[in-house]
């Protein structure tokens, strides 16, 4: 894999001028993540880095990685960092860095699909026992503040006439599904955040994160914007299963920095968060988008029918950004 591309140096800016007065509380201090090498991670870590250099915080941060020769190739210009350090491990097991850490943050969470059909109870496993673990060593290293990168999806599945949920809202997942595990995992680690938080010394805030895009989003995995880029991308059909008319909100990765750096520093402990766009889009909508900034892509609906599944083709986007169809 070809190393990544450093974010936009505009929304670093963005992000460093919406939460500097944040920043003074961890000057010469040390902040640990899980998670530093995914989607999330790697926004984290940069945007620590941005920050820590422009004002001269003198702090560092700590990254746990099952493969530090893997980050090391993927993001050089992070690791070049002499504010940054590797440290190798699986979040269900790692061992303990020495030192105090002001911060952690929680980033850790398997996003695979295939995975989450195949192996469920290893999604619950690293999901649960990774919390634990991570809790375990907060207390351990005197942390004051945690982060912990939850999910929407513990709310289980989305009333069709409902375009935003808020916290208060009291629906669940499925407890006897496989397939709620990654979602069941979350609600899991949230009771612990709450455990420790009540009878331990960190500060617990809980984020539940919805749907997201910008730099370093998987575009092979389960995220129909990823999907949709990726066909783009490779020339391919812009492909959509099913009528196109379900509803998700996207908020661009630099705000999502924003809105997780201010909860870690400034929100309550122990009251989740949702983190996400006020606006949303139909899956058909958002396609059309792509497609438009895509010229020459076909948009593609599988529809079922009954016992029929039928393609049918939207359109091709010509040079000059009309529709025919």
């Amino acid at each position: 894999m070809p190393p990544v591309t450093p974010l936009p140096p505009d929304d670093l800016q963005l992000i460093l001028k919406q939460t500097a007065s944040l920043w003074e509380e961890v000057r010469g201090r040390r902040i640990f993540i899980t998670g530093g090498t995914g989607f999330f991670g790697c926004w984290f870590v940069e945007s620590f880095c941005y920050i820590n250099r422009v004002l001269d915080l003198n702090a560092s941060i700590t990254v746990l990685t099952r493969n530090p020769i893997a980050f090391q190739a993927k993001c050089p210009h992070l690791t070049s960092d002499r504010s940054l350090t590797l440290h190798e491990g699986d979040v269900r097991s790692f061992i303990f860095p020495e030192g105090q850490f002001h911060c952690v943050v929680h980033a850790a969470s398997e996003t695979n699909a295939q995975k989450a059909a195949d192996q469920p109870a290893e999604i619950f496993s690293t999901i649960v026992a990774g919390t634990e673990r991570v809790l375990q060593f907060a207390c351990a290293c005197r942390s004051s503040k945690l982060l912990f990168i939850s999910s929407g999806a513990v709310y289980g599945k989305q009333p069709p006439e409902m375009t935003h949920l808020p916290e208060t809202w009291n629906g669940a997942p499925d407890p006897v599904s496989p397939s709620s595990a990654y979602a069941e995992g979350k609600r899991s680690a949230e009771l612990l955040c709450s455990l420790y938080g009540n009878h331990y010394s960190p500060e617990c805030k809980i984020a539940r994160c919805w749907a997201f895009c910008g730099p370093h989003l998987p575009l092979d995995r389960h995220f129909a914007i990823g999907n949709f880029i990726a066909d783009a991308l490779a020339a391919r059909p812009i492909q959509i299963y099913g009528d196109g008319t379900s509803r998700r909100s996207y908020l661009y990765s630099g705000d999502l920095m924003i809105w997780l750096w201010t909860i870690l520093f400034r929100a309550p402990a122990l009251l989740p968060i949702n983190v996400g766009s006020a606006h949303d889009i139909s899956i058909l909508e958002l396609a059309q988008k792509v497609k438009f900034a895509s010229p020459g892509n076909l948009l593609l609906v599988w529809q079922s029918r009954g016992m029929f599944l039928t393609w049918i083709v939207l359109g091709i986007c010509s040079n000059s950004g009309s529709e025919s169809g």
